[in-house]
């Protein structure tokens, strides 16, 4: 899997903030507008802006202007990049633990038929 991608880059640079997670945990359940998005903190608008810019940015969330209200979306597909290396990674790490899970087991078995 494809380490450098710039738009895997872009969703875990936007991933990497508290307040972007609790937008996108929120965003689960349906999208919502800005205003909705900012009730639960105690931020200005202009901060929630720049977060929501950096969400879109990742491809994490789509928005939509109608009148003066923007309504967010989740973009499930970025999440599933993410989902889709992590779990990559995952798969190899613990392919790994496990030949050497296998290895020391054989080395106990190893030492305790010496003796």
């Amino acid at each position: 899997m494809e380490n450098h991608d710039a738009r895997l880059d872009q969703a875990f640079a936007a991933l990497a903030d508290p307040t972007r997670r609790a937008i996108v945990a929120r965003l689960t359940r349906g999208a919502a507008s800005v205003g909705e998005l900012s009730e639960p903190f105690a931020i200005g608008l202009p901060t929630m802006l720049k977060h929501i810019r950096a969400l879109e940015r990742g491809g994490l969330i789509a928005t939509e202007k109608t009148g003066r209200v923007r309504r967010c979306a989740l973009v499930p597909e970025a999440l599933r990049q993410t989902q889709d290396w992590l779990s990559a990674h995952i798969a190899a790490w613990e392919g790994r633990l496990d030949r050497l899970e296998a290895h020391l087991a054989y080395r106990r078995k190893d030492t305790t038929d010496d003796r």
